[in-house]
């Protein structure tokens, strides 16, 4: 039913393929349109980009259960910060 297709990246400009399955994919969901981006496009565009583990994490001790953690802000002794279990937890 479907075929595959060659789109082009409309950040980039690269061609990249919209296959068959994610074709079906789609139709399944109820998405309309098709991908305007391509994969390492969009992955950039929701930040999830390879340089992640460049960001800076510190030190910190869990107001909750008392175990350490590494937290991605600079805490601060006013205010608790929570390991992300017990941050889970809270929410």
């Amino acid at each position: 039913m479907y075929q595959d297709k060659t789109l082009v990246c409309k950040d980039c400009g690269q061609e990249f393929p919209f296959t068959a399955s994610e074709q079906e994919f789609f139709a399944e969901k109820g998405f309309t349109n098709e991908p305007q981006r391509c994969k390492s496009c969009r992955m950039a565009r929701k930040g999830m980009t390879s340089n992640r583990g460049d960001r800076q994490m510190y030190d910190a001790v869990c107001a909750e259960c008392g175990r350490p953690c590494k937290v991605p802000f600079q805490p601060r002794d006013d205010r608790p910060v929570y390991c992300s279990d017990c941050f889970s937890n809270k929410r």
